[in-house]
């Protein structure tokens, strides 16, 4: 018997497509999706990595999984990823923008005119094209959501990571004037994690820190798999009256 709560997160038969969706979050979120019934399309620069975990997707739940080779900080790469998605598929369901890049630097002026580019290319222009390009095809089917990872960063830039931080906060500007684009039919909203122990977060420095997390409510970091239940939120019909909205899952930080 099929509960309520089943009924409410139901992705049966729906496509979602997932940047950055070979590893980290992006991961935990193609299997949740596959999880809860939709066939997923799994984009990311590296080929290998798209394919190993669609595979592995395939195998766990039967659903469908596409792996597609792009690079989303590349404008002229993106029209290819969307053509193949509705080439295969027919559709997009849920646009999940979620390929980023935090780049470590050794000051603020070491900071390059290359680096910065690729920061906000990934961040916030690719994500941009492909919520039109993808968005605009939605709204005329008549459904679709698009969810856009920000970081709890963008509200509280650290010095370490101004760049990246920057992109995010125009990643959260772009959703509310995305979902009044594509609104009524196309939702479009900002999960905002906070830190997560995901491979990224081995490149963490907190040498003779006893708690980095201290000043949080949750006093830690989240599991990757502790970010699938903020996003299937988003991802459902569980969110059916929301939209321009930023959802934080960030322990309280």
């Amino acid at each position: 018997m099929t509960g309520f709560a089943d009924q409410l997160f139901d992705l049966t038969d729906r496509v979602v497509l997932i940047t950055g969706g070979s590893r980290g979050l992006g991961r935990e979120m193609a299997f949740a999706a596959a999880r809860c019934g939709a066939d997923v399309i799994i984009a990311s620069r590296k080929y290998d990595a798209c394919v190993s975990t669609a595979e592995q997707i395939t195998a766990e739940t039967g659903r469908a999984a596409f792996p597609y080779q792009v690079h989303v900080g590349h404008w002229d790469e993106l029209d290819g990823l969307v053509d193949a998605s509705y080439e295969r598929f027919g559709k997009v369901d849920v646009l999940v923008n979620n390929a980023g890049m935090s780049p470590l630097y050794d000051s603020l002026s070491s900071v390059t005119e290359k680096l910065f580019d690729a920061v906000v290319n990934l961040n916030l222009k690719g994500p941009f094209r492909l919520s039109a390009l993808i968005g605009e095809r939605m709204k005329a089917a008549g459904s679709g959501a698009i969810i856009n990872v920000s970081t709890h960063g963008s509200l509280r830039p650290h010095p370490s990571f101004i760049p990246y931080a920057a992109s995010k906060a125009g990643l959260n500007a772009m959703t509310e004037g995305l979902a009044l684009a594509f609104g009524p039919e196309v939702r479009v909203n900002t999960l905002m994690p906070g830190p997560f122990l995901t491979d990224i977060s081995n490149a963490w420095n907190f040498e003779g820190t006893e708690n980095p997390f201290s000043n949080s409510a949750l006093q830690r970091a989240g599991r990757p798999a502790e970010i699938v239940g903020a996003a299937l939120f988003l991802m459902s019909d569980a969110s059916s009256f929301t939209t321009g909205s930023i959802l934080r899952a960030d322990g309280g930080g």
